[in-house]
């Protein structure tokens, strides 16, 4: 037994490294989950493990389909217009297997180790992928010679997206267009930063309703993801100490008594769920201003929502949902901070920003609207 054991991790070391002949060859990287990772070299051959972290591929290797032979099924169902536009641009994407839907049950191994990719590239938390805790998963995966590497642009973006851009950097030999990305990034993250600095009023309360419309109940809340984008834009989450985790349930009643200053709602619906699902936002790509406009109002007609000073008062906003998995997040805090602090940044644009970020680190145009109030 000790010798089958022994000779199962040689197996599997050869498997990993390609035998001592080619390991001066490989890149050692240390991903998002702390795991020091080789990397072989001139990978062709490419699992992306979210169907939305096309954008972050895209920003490295300006036709993201090139080396990709394996996604999720995740961005087609969950954001068909965003699909749409990337279809649209490159055909050959319904054409890359798919190895799995929505949630890391789905999941086939076998399908992913047929394909033969060089590195799967997962997201830091699983969910709609296998996660660093599906031990089983990346063993068979890491057994087989597939170099895993976990990126994260969802639990921590302020801090993870530009170490996720240089990871992939480094996985995809394009580390001076990660480079050039994290510059531009932090720039504009700066921007919001230093002026928040120089700010003495308390920050407003905010109510940041989630998803709305994929429960028929009020009122869920986000903390983390989506949250930590608001909470750098320079507001107070009423949901914090109250909701356990990143996001979860608030009661009506609470929306009442606390009377939150500024109503956020974020934005999962699109052109074509304005008639089959209409109490959701929509917004995203496609979408038009005044589609989304009209969207935003019909979902301030839920209760307890008209009860809410925010909404009487014309203080409420709607924001693109997947702004909270996306490496151009930074964007939709300097949206969030000029509704907060409109007289401080009157003389930031975040559409121009987001334009000037497509232009540059897009193979497709801007197309749509990714944010709205709900007064003209």
């Amino acid at each position: 037994m000790q010798f089958l054991s022994w000779l199962k991790h040689a197996l599997v070391t050869v498997a990993l490294y390609g035998g001592a002949s080619c390991l001066g060859a490989q890149t050692i990287v240390t991903d998002l989950a702390g795991r020091q990772v080789p990397i072989p070299p001139n990978v062709e051959r490419i699992l992306l493990g979210e169907g939305r972290l096309l954008p972050a591929l895209a920003i490295l290797e300006g036709d993201p389909t090139r080396r990709l032979v394996a996604m999720m099924g995740d961005l087609e169902r969950i954001d068909p217009a965003s699909y749409a536009q990337w279809r649209r641009r490159f055909p050959r994407l319904d054409h890359v297997a798919r190895v799995g839907r929505t949630d890391a049950k789905s999941f086939s191994d076998e399908r992913a180790l047929a394909l033969r990719p060089q590195v799967a590239i997962l997201s830091l938390g699983g969910g709609f992928t296998p996660g660093e805790r599906d031990k089983e998963t990346l063993q068979r995966l890491e057994a087989s010679g597939i170099a895993v590497v976990f990126v994260d642009f969802r639990h921590d973006p302020l801090s993870h997206t530009p170490r996720s851009m240089t990871l992939l950097g480094q996985v995809l030999g394009k580390s001076r267009e990660a480079d050039a990305f994290n510059t531009y990034w932090r720039q504009q993250l700066d921007l919001v930063r230093h002026r928040l600095q120089s700010r003495r009023a308390p920050n407003p309360t905010v109510f940041l309703d989630s998803r709305v419309g994929f429960s028929t109940t009020c009122c869920e809340t986000l903390t983390g993801m989506l949250g930590k984008l608001f909470d750098a834009a320079g507001g107070t989450n009423i949901a914090d100490g109250l909701v356990p985790g990143e996001h979860g349930m608030l009661n009506p009643e609470l929306l009442i008594v606390r009377q939150p200053a500024v109503y956020i709602g974020t934005g999962i619906g699109s052109m074509q769920t304005l008639k089959s699902d209409p109490t959701r936002i929509a917004l995203g790509a496609g979408v038009t201003p005044e589609a989304a406009r009209e969207s935003l109002r019909h979902a301030l007609t839920r209760a307890p929502l008209p009860m809410l000073d925010a909404v009487k008062q014309g203080r409420s906003h709607a924001i693109w949902h997947h702004f909270y998995n996306s490496p151009f997040n930074v964007v939709a805090t300097q949206v969030m901070a000029k509704w907060l602090h409109p007289e401080l940044f009157a003389d930031i644009d975040p559409r121009q920003t987001l334009q000037e970020m497509y232009r540059r680190f897009q193979p497709i145009a801007l197309d749509g609207t990714y944010w709205i109030d709900a007064k003209r």
